[in-house]
């Protein structure tokens, strides 16, 4: 399998522990990524409010690029605004032609167009279309059994456009959560907004939403996500969210879990860059706390306990 690869802005910056551990499961699962070459940025939220024109642009560029140079080969976008971005391309531009002409006009300059052939996937949509959940399971050396898993979602990656999940009740992380050895746990906010940007602008209700998603992950050993913004957000103000009753919890790439339980060690998945795993949590993840305590203790209190175990060392901001 190859799929041309648009890391975006903040895999190389905020989130490069997001890109470092995408590339290094890629590889291990035999899945060859391919950089687009000379990619730039998608625009993101920031384009769309300057010019309507250069939000369609931005993204459709990598786009074209892609299609010329990389033979039109489907493109992975880890990042969920990234993601959005890309697709929006296709969704909105290939079938307007007036919006497709003016499009290809301002690429023109630089000597490209877009044809609309390169199809945009999201990463989850990858590991469970086209690699799947059993053969993850069995690349698994180092069982996650007894840890609880929060899966979160977030917004942006099935809504407006819901290609390979359903975003009322969304489930792509359960099959390969489950085939590392995981422990589902069931809440209603997997699908909730974090905030997002609103986290600048109107820092208090962003707030609630932080809050009320980690509440409602007492319980788990950890929230796993694939968006870096609600990954800044969940993770950069626990502190802030504890006022408003919420516990710490540590905040992981799923692609940081899967390589754990590959057997590739919390360095190559760079665990150190997550401010909510401290050099405990790392520890206590390493020595598999939550194992021990599901294997040790019965009754009531098990969920507190393990919980206790991990959350106690999480530094956060």
């Amino acid at each position: 399998m190859r799929y041309a690869y648009y890391p975006g802005c903040s895999l190389t910056e905020s989130a490069v522990e997001f890109d470092v551990s995408t590339r290094a499961v890629m590889e291990f699962l035999g899945v060859e990524l391919v950089e687009i070459p000379d990619w730039t940025c998608c625009g993101a939220s920031a384009a769309e409010p300057v010019s309507k024109l250069m939000n369609y642009v931005l993204p459709a560029r990598n786009l074209a690029i892609t299609e010329k140079e990389l033979d039109g080969i489907d493109v992975i976008a880890p990042c969920s605004a990234c993601y959005l971005n890309l697709l929006k391309v296709n969704k909105e531009i290939v079938g307007n032609r007036a919006l497709h002409g003016r499009v290809n006009e301002v690429l023109a300059a630089s000597g490209i167009t877009y044809g609309g052939s390169v199809a945009v996937r999201h990463i989850l949509d990858v590991f469970i279309n086209d690699i799947g959940a059993k053969i993850i399971g069995q690349k698994v050396t180092d069982n996650l059994e007894g840890m609880k898993i929060a899966p979160y979602y977030g917004c942006q990656i099935l809504r407006p456009y819901p290609v390979f999940d359903n975003p009322r009740e969304p489930s792509s992380m359960t099959g390969i959560l489950e085939g590392l050895g995981a422990e589902i746990h069931e809440w209603d906010h997997g699908n909730k907004c974090c905030g997002a940007s609103l986290m600048m602008g109107h820092r208090d209700v962003a707030l609630k939403s932080v809050a009320a998603i980690l509440s409602d992950a007492e319980g788990a050993d950890a929230i796993v996500t694939v968006c870096p913004l609600c990954q800044m957000n969940l993770e950069a103000y626990q502190s802030q969210a504890e006022k408003l009753g919420a516990k710490p919890i540590p905040i992981l790439y799923l692609t940081q879990l899967m390589g754990m339980a590959f057997g590739l060690g919390d360095g190559a998945m760079l665990l150190e860059k997550n401010l909510t795993v401290s050099a405990e949590v790392r520890r206590d993840i390493a020595n598999k706390v939550w194992n021990q305590s599901s294997r040790t203790a019965d009754g009531e209190g098990v969920a507190e306990e393990k919980t206790e175990n991990l959350s106690k060392g999480a530094s956060h901001v």
